[in-house]
Order: structure tokens, then C-alpha cells, then sequence
């Protein structure tokens, strides 16, 4: 990749100066381990999360799929997994949900359209990209519920009601590390605590 600026490290984030990106260029990177995505145009490098971002991103998904999948409501992937939704082509967020009824949308090995959630867990490093980048892409597209999960603080936001003409959530709820997350558009509730409980290693 050429043109790239470096933003932050040790979990580093570089990004084309370029807004040139598609899914067809997206698609000739390398399987590397690092995390590629393309918003509005502009390809999006990200390096191997720490063990404890992908502790977390493992309780969840095993939470929603207990919750969402085995109910047959609808299904439950983790990265690294392409979702081309506008402006997006792709990203790559850490857990996906798709309704049972929206499965068609799931083809050609990526998510072509709008999941009914998406979940980033944040890195300490560059919070930037999931609440400022990712959040104002996922409300253009339309994406009725957004968790940003936050291992420093312990704690979460959940942004819903997406305006994609305003580029934003109409409606921010902080979770606060003692209470529960009760999803507002899906069958599925969780103490914040029990994300983040039990593993050997819970450096950021």
C-alpha cells in the first residue's frame, strides 16, 4: 500500500491519502493478519488487536449467539468478515448480526447490505475511527443499532435511530460498566460486566 500516514501505535492505524478505494482494489490486498477497509473512498489499515480486545469480541459473539442465533432470530460473524453496505466497500467490523429474514443479503462470501447490528470494541489507541469514522458511515447507511464496547472504561455506547442524510445517530445511550444492556431492536440482554470478565490478560 503506498501513501499512507501513520496515526497511532503500538496497535497502528495508517490510511491512504488517497479517497480512490473500491471493492475491487479492496480485494487484491494481501490476507496479511491486518485489517483493510475502505469509508467513502479512503483504505484503512489496521494492525493485530491485543489478546484482550479478542477476549472480548469472543464473549460477545458467544452472548449473541446463544441469544440470537439459537433462537433463530438471526446470525452471528466476527472479523475478519467483508460487509459492503454505501460508502463502505468493505468494512470489516469486529461482530455482525443479520436477521433471519434479511439472510439474503449474504453472498458471494461477504455481507452485501445492511446488518440489523454492528459491534466495534474499541482500542485505547485509535478511538477515532470507530467513533468518529466508522459511527458517521454505519448512520449513513443505515444501520438501526452500533455498539462501541469499551474495555478502558469498562462500559459501552449504543447509538440508534441513524439519520443516513445527517450522517448520525439521532439517539446515544451510555452503558455504564454495573448495568445491563438491553438491546432496544433485538431480543438480546447482557450484563456489562460479563464482557469483560475472566481473562488472563486484560491489557488494553
Amino acid at each position: 500500500m503506498t501513501h499512507v500516514e501513520s496515526i497511532s501505535l503500538p496497535e497502528t492505524v495508517v490510511r491512504s491519502l488517497d479517497a480512490t478505494w473500491d471493492y475491487a482494489r479492496w480485494s487484491q490486498l494481501p490476507g496479511d493478519g491486518n485489517r483493510y477497509e475502505v469509508i467513502d473512498g479512503v483504505l484503512y489499515m489496521t494492525t493485530a488487536p491485543s489478546f484482550f480486545h479478542q477476549w472480548i469480541v469472543s464473549r460477545i459473539t458467544r452472548m449473541l449467539q446463544t441469544q440470537i442465533e439459537d433462537t433463530g432470530v438471526g446470525l452471528v460473524a466476527f472479523a475478519p468478515i467483508g460487509v459492503l453496505m454505501p460508502g463502505c466497500d468493505p468494512v470489516q467490523p469486529d461482530i455482525v448480526v443479520v436477521r433471519t429474514q434479511d439472510i439474503g443479503i449474504i453472498h458471494d462470501r461477504r455481507i452485501n447490505g445492511v446488518p440489523a447490528l454492528l459491534v466495534e470494541v474499541l482500542s485505547p489507541n485509535n478511538p477515532e475511527k470507530d467513533i468518529e469514522i466508522k459511527r458517521v458511515a454505519y448512520a449513513r447507511a443505515g444501520v438501526p443499532e452500533y455498539w462501541i464496547v469499551r474495555p478502558t472504561q469498562r462500559d459501552m455506547l449504543l447509538y440508534t435511530q441513524p439519520d443516513p442524510f445527517l450522517g448520525t445517530y439521532l439517539q446515544t445511550t451510555h452503558i455504564a460498566a454495573d448495568n445491563e444492556l438491553v438491546s432496544p431492536s433485538l431480543p438480546f440482554r447482557a450484563a456489562i460486566t460479563d464482557f469483560f470478565a475472566g481473562s488472563p490478560d486484560e491489557t488494553v
